[in-house]
């Protein structure tokens, strides 16, 4: 490396630094922005170039668990890459200059606040931009999430594949509720007095109603059932929807998982395992018809003769993921896709076909299926699962 891409390095290490801590936080991982500042004078004394001192430098300052150490080591590889392979290009700046201003946005990570209703928020690091002039940015310099956001699945490295399967299991994926007919105690207004209730608390006030009791009715969670495809045409992918499958599993008890290739399997078992390696491989145990051929609509027979009755409670909802290659009867793919809509509340596909700009669904298969879903979504990349989980209160 040229003596003037140092110069230039070191005189934006900082702010690219910062990235690295967003990262690391989006991650799970603790990183103040104390940490960050302390990390960037420690490596000063040190020969950028050199990735073994650049590694153990930033690890010492960084990491203080040992369950974070290998997310740390994923995210360190993809910051490494950006920052020396030319993702990330710099503008020469002075460097005390450069300092001064990161050090700037340091201050106010950490002490600028929001004040609402309930109090004092802290802002989010991530909700702090660098303020800088049209002559002084540091232009082409970005969030790795960001970059990883936007590529599809199938497009990254196995480092990159890593750090997205591990944001997809740190989402929070929140079912939707169905309104039951039982009702409970509200602490506000809500839609029904409850009037004996109220009395009885009148009776320590003299027999006034100085204040009313209330009751709303209570929500549950609505089953949820997946069938996702694993068949050949689905192998760049079926690896980052078993992440996100095992996610939601791990977070509700009302979720029922199948994977289908020629024959459909239950997985469900498989994925309640604490440790995620542990129920991958479970998982890889169970289904015999991995990576082969596609019967969509033999697959959604056996579902709907076998398991609707068991898995099918009161107002499910039931995804299908899959591209929609299907080598079966188009006939029966039809009845048996209309009688699986016909006893669910909604029926979502998430196709990762979809999110190619060129792509439309001409294929006998999805031509077939679209008439008998509701919805009809991309499902290629970490921004559609962004999407999915901030465009609606659950799935």
């Amino acid at each position: 490396m040229q003596a003037d891409n140092y110069s230039s390095i070191r005189g934006h290490l900082l702010a690219n630094l910062l990235h690295f801590g967003r990262l690391l936080r989006k991650l799970g991982v603790g990183v103040s922005s104390q940490q960050i500042y302390e990390l960037g004078e420690a490596l000063s004394w040190i020969e950028l170039a050199r990735k073994d001192d650049f590694y153990h430098a930033t690890r010492c300052f960084l990491v203080h668990k040992a369950e974070e150490m290998e997310v740390f080591n994923l995210a360190f590889e993809l910051f490494w890459t950006q920052l020396f392979h030319g993702f990330i290009q710099f503008a020469i700046q002075p460097k005390k200059h450069q300092e001064e201003e990161v050090r700037g946005e340091l201050l106010l990570d950490d002490q600028e606040t929001l004040k609402d209703e309930s109090g004092v928020i802290i802002l989010e690091p991530d909700e702090v931009d660098l303020d800088t002039s049209e002559d002084d940015v540091i232009f082409g310099t970005y969030s790795p999430v960001e970059l990883l956001a936007q590529k599809d699945f199938a497009d990254l490295s196995a480092e990159e594949l890593e750090i997205a399967k591990h944001i997809v299991r740190k989402m929070v994926w929140q079912l939707d509720r169905l309104r039951t007919r039982r009702q409970v105690r509200a602490v506000k207004r809500a839609e029904y007095l409850d009037l004996n209730r109220s009395i009885r608390q009148s009776m320590n006030q003299g027999g006034e109603l100085i204040r009313l009791a209330w009751r709303r009715r209570k929500s549950k969670p609505r089953p949820l059932i997946v069938i996702c495809d694993v068949s050949g045409s689905m192998e760049r992918y079926s690896q980052m929807f078993l992440h996100f499958l095992y996610a939601l599993v791990q977070e509700s008890r009302q979720v029922e998982v199948f994977v289908f290739g020629t024959s459909l399997s239950r997985i469900t078992p498989a994925l309640r395992h604490n440790e995620v390696d542990n129920a991958l491989e479970k998982v890889s145990q169970a289904v015999l018809d991995w990576s082969g051929g596609t019967r969509i609509g033999a697959s959604l027979k056996q579902f709907n003769f076998h398991w609707s009755r068991r898995v099918l409670g009161r107002g499910a909802v039931a995804i299908i993921i899959s591209d929609g290659w299907d080598r079966g009867d188009l006939e029966l793919l039809e009845r048996e896709i209309s009688r699986l809509h016909r006893s669910v509340a909604r029926l979502s596909w998430f196709n990762p076909l979809l999110g190619a700009p060129d792509y439309q669904p001409l294929v006998q298969g999805i031509q077939t299926i679209l008439p008998h879903v509701d919805d009809f979504l991309p499902l290629h990349n970490l921004e559609s699962f962004q999407r999915l989980v901030e465009s609606r209160k659950g799935i």
